[in-house]
């Protein structure tokens, strides 16, 4: 039988090795559309900040691991699927024909349609490419412009900062990372890294670039200022791969669809990581929970079917941990609350703590918190375990930091 893994990101990686030691005998292509070997784009960071190379973001250290699993390579980009004859067209005109098929080709940035927005001076911070570029220009003293401050927006400040730029950050929302973070939480953020030495500029974002007359770029904000700057990264979120999709008989709404056995809509077509949309461990609607963690997760069910092996994901829970400038910051699962709970919120900014718990009856459904490393995973397990807390819960709302001790209770029996 022969697999056609499409992306060579941790959810390809994953899956074709899952793949391998389910089915010795298979064929496993795997596709990466970059000429590196396979990366983990979230030790960028990292690299921006000199304390690896490039070999240090690499997946598998031995430069034939995928040789010595006979697993093979294949550097391309998908640009066209045909379910019905079970081939896939690939940009240098070449088919691949298989028998079962994971789609893993991740996401890309989203690059707003603003006015220059294709100058030089601008950048995405999301490639091995994009690195060397922001390297390059973000040299000690030099003026960078940030757009963005979500998730990748704020695992990237502390490179910048250490690379001795001047930093601003332009965000559309109220805070920092609104889309992860409660009002209280990401204001504590905000403050945190404006402290460290971060301008940031909140419900602003940018109408216009151009050539500056004397600097790279000069960007006007939606507020009416004007900013020269000598790089501006764009971290306006991402977006599924999902186009080489379109007129297939595969569903796709935000990402490709799949069920709990990682399946698409269409028999032995299977999605796993950034690319997937599964179903959500409490609601049942389906998200796409782009997180390492969640992919390797996926990617293990995904590969375990198609070799013929019966595997089921629970649900997927929305899990977000973010270290800004040394802030350390985590939300899970429901974190805004749901209809008819109720919650309990405790901040205490001197010390750096925050903590938001939310409930469904005596189930913990979510969780924020700031600051809170030690046993921070006795709240995803809580979560994830559906724990039904009992007196547990008044004890919660009354003193929020004691869910560690909530967890090993009720794990225990007639806890």
């Amino acid at each position: 039988m022969k697999h056609i893994i499409l992306g060579n990101g941790p959810a390809g990686v994953v899956a074709a090795e899952t793949l391998r030691r389910a089915a010795p005998n298979d064929d496993i292509l795997l596709v990466g559309n970059e000429p590196e070997p396979p990366y983990s784009r979230m030790a960028i960071p990292y690299l921006l900040e000199g304390d690896i190379d490039e070999a240090g973001t690499y997946l598998r250290k031995s430069a034939d691991h995928f040789a010595s699993l006979r697993i093979r390579q294949k550097c391309g980009r998908a640009v066209a699927l045909n379910a019905d004859k079970r081939t896939v067209l690939f940009d240098d005109g070449h088919f691949e024909d298989y028998d079962k098929l994971l789609i893993a080709t991740g996401s890309h940035p989203v690059r707003p349609p603003i006015p220059g927005i294709d100058l030089d001076q601008v950048q995405t911070c999301w490639t091995l490419a994009d690195a060397r570029a922001i390297a390059r220009l973000a040299k000690p003293g030099a003026r960078v412009l940030q757009l963005g401050a979500g998730f990748i927006g704020c695992i990237i400040m502390e490179s910048l900062i250490k690379r001795g730029v001047q930093l601003t950050v332009v965000e559309m929302g109220d805070r920092l990372v609104p889309r992860m973070m409660t009002p209280e939480a990401g204001g504590m953020i905000k403050r945190w890294v404006e402290k460290q030495g971060v301008r940031v500029v909140t419900r602003a974002g940018v109408d216009r670039i151009e050539a500056g007359a004397d600097c790279p770029l000069s960007v006007t904000l939606s507020t009416g200022d004007r900013l020269d700057c000598d790089l501006l990264i764009v971290a306006a979120g991402v977006a599924p791969n999902v186009a080489f999709l379109e007129g297939t008989a595969v569903h796709v709404a935000k990402g490709v669809l799949v069920d709990d056995c990682m399946q698409t809509s269409v028999p032995g077509v299977y999605a796993a990581g950034d690319v997937a949309e599964a179903p959500d461990l409490f609601t049942g609607r389906h998200l796409v929970a782009a997180i390492q963690p969640n992919a390797a997760d996926q990617a293990r069910v995904a590969a375990l079917n198609m070799a013929g092996q019966a595997a089921r994901m629970k649900g997927v829970l929305a899990i977000n941990v973010l270290d800004s400038m040394g802030m350390i910051s985590s939300s899970f699962g429901e974190w805004q609350g749901v209809a008819g709970g109720d919650g309990v919120e405790q901040a205490d900014e001197v010390m750096g703590r925050y903590i938001s718990l939310q409930f469904s009856g005596d189930v913990l459904v979510g969780a924020t918190a700031v600051g809170l490393t030690e046993h921070v995973g006795a709240l995803r397990g809580l979560i994830q375990g559906k724990t039904k807390l009992g007196a547990w819960k008044a004890t919660l709302l009354a003193t929020p930091t004691r869910f560690a001790e909530a967890y090993i209770a009720c794990q225990r029996p007639n806890s």
